[in-house]
């Protein structure tokens, strides 16, 4: 863990907040077929608080998130809500009652525009018809209020991933709610709009809302958090004040040992064969030109701003972007990479930041999605030998510690570190040697975090090429052997990890000439 991790947790002393309660569970639980999701959960909520409920992905947060919002129903316990006991059958339901949720995963309509998503259902209307003038009106009134400028008449899809989570957050604040439910909301965001999404929820708690805040960034709430409960394996651990506990009490909590290291010791040594060579790759308007070598073994970062282009190059040389120029040699020889199809088919594979789009059939189940890169192999005559598919996925899952009742489980039921070592799982048994990973601990916990770190040092160690994507510079420095610094499409300084530091890293990412 960093320093900070032995601090009190609350970086600030606060005035403590109102203390009626205005939720109550007792003794929930919630069953799956062949998974307890939470087993007794005890939780109360007061107004004018924010309440983080911290745990591993499958410690039962979201499941119970759910729950208070209406999306499932308790098998177990009781839910009280100003101290009448309340079950709710829909969403809606817990909306009309003062309940909202903010959704990690964006639940917006591309296609309409960010006025109709913010009051889907709810529009003003003047006889049958849309207010559409009162519709653009409103929004404009909760996109100020959370600082996004962006018209609202503008389409949903045309926004990035941080301007549609802000989207979610004004769909939230406009319902008014005495009761909202944040699951990873600055997930997507950049610093400036963390900052901006703080505001708002100090804003709230002094007007007496009650904030239940989900979040695997424990640093960030130390700003806001004023009472914190661990779940772990669906049971609850503890519930305590946040400024008298700490970032490592917390963590030990959450996965029920003590977690000294935030990164595993490195076991992997680069070599000096290089597996991958990028000479002036450029793409107008985007990138370049861009020059790298990747050796076996490494670990290899690209740091950098939002929208320096390190993204833009890893799709680039895996096919899914055209680069207008430049060249791509697997050791000394040169490839042309027209898809992912060809790069797939040369040993290249992409982990996207977007896992749940890009990376996975959410509808499959766990065993399709492993060996989806490599149907070929257990197909013969045009039939799957689902067997010898069940038997390839359950050794992945042996191996990668993936937790699921079986491998036959749809993909889409799983947490977000279990998805994430899936996708890993699928390139592994395609036999990648170069493999890039995309922001590829982002939501997920810090017991996810460090098994999906241990895995690339294992890729590593076997003589796999690894490019991470990362804009945490704590897990730059932890995890690679070199990082690659981009702005505005270029990379400005290729640094030995051992011998930077954040300060430099940030200087060569703002485009300044090193002093």
């Amino acid at each position: 863990m960093t320093d900070s991790g032995m601090q009190p947790a609350a970086g600030l002393a606060r005035e403590r907040p109102a203390a009626r309660e205005i939720l109550q569970l007792k003794g929930v639980g919630k069953r799956f077929p062949g998974v307890v999701a939470l087993d007794g959960i005890d939780l109360d909520l007061r107004s004018g608080e924010v309440h983080a409920v911290c745990g591993e992905n499958g410690a039962g947060k979201s499941t119970l998130m759910k729950i208070i919002s209406g999306q499932y129903r308790a098998d177990d316990g009781v839910m009280s809500y100003d101290g009448a006991p309340v079950q709710f059958s829909s969403t809606s339901e817990a909306q009309a009652a003062g309940i909202a949720i903010i959704h990690q995963e964006l639940n917006l309509v591309p296609h309409l525009s960010v006025a109709e998503n913010i009051y889907l259902a709810r529009e003003p209307r003047r006889g049958p018809f849309v207010d559409y003038r009162t519709l653009n009106a409103n929004a404009e009134r909760c996109l100020q209020r959370i600082g996004l400028n962006v018209a609202p008449t503008t389409l949903v899809g045309a926004l990035s991933i941080a301007q549609q989570q802000m989207v979610e957050i004004a769909k939230a604040l406009s319902l008014d709610a005495r009761v909202l439910i944040m699951d990873e909301p600055t997930s997507s965001l950049t610093e400036s709009e963390t900052v901006q999404l703080f505001r708002i929820i100090r804003e709230l708690r002094a007007d007496g809302v009650a904030i239940l805040y989900i979040s695997h960034r424990l640093d960030e709430m130390a700003e806001i958090v004023d009472r914190v409960t661990v779940l772990r394996d669906g049971r609850h651990i503890a519930t305590s004040d946040f400024a008298a506990t700490t970032i490592n009490e917390i963590v030990a909590r959450m996965v029920g040992r003590s977690l000294d290291d935030a990164y595993p010791p490195r076991a992997s040594v680069p070599t000096d064969h290089v597996l991958l060579r990028v000479r002036d790759l450029q793409r107008s308007g985007s990138f370049g030109p861009v020059s790298f070598d990747l050796r076996k073994g490494e670990i290899l970062g690209f740091a950098g701003l939002m929208g320096a282009g390190r993204t833009e190059v890893a799709r680039a040389i895996f096919g899914a972007e055209r680069p207008d120029s430049g060249s791509i040699l697997l050791g000394d020889t040169p490839v042309h990479i027209g898809s992912p199809r060809e790069a797939i088919r040369h040993g290249i594979a992409y982990l996207s930041e977007d896992r749940k789009k890009d990376g996975l059939a959410l509808s499959m189940p766990v065993s399709a999605n492993i060996t989806l890169a490599n149907v070929r192999a257990i197909a013969s005559r045009g039939f799957l030998r689902f067997s010898e598919e069940t038997a390839i996925a359950e050794r992945y899952v042996r191996e990668l510690g993936i937790r699921t009742p079986t491998v036959r489980q749809i993909a889409r039921n799983l947490s977000g570190g279990n998805q994430q070592k899936i996708v890993i799982s699928k390139w592994l048994y395609r036999g990648s040697r170069i493999l890039f990973f995309d922001e590829p601990t982002r939501g997920i916990d810090v017991g996810a975090k460090y098994a999906i770190y241990g895995l690339m040092d294992r890729l590593a160690a076997d003589g796999v090429g690894v490019v991470l994507i990362s804009s945490e510079l704590p897990e730059l420095l932890g995890m690679t052997d070199r990082i690659a610094v981009f702005h505005e499409g270029r990379i400005t300084a290729v640094l030995e990890t051992g011998k930077t530091s954040q300060e430099e890293i940030l200087h060569h990412a703002s485009g300044r000439s090193h002093a």
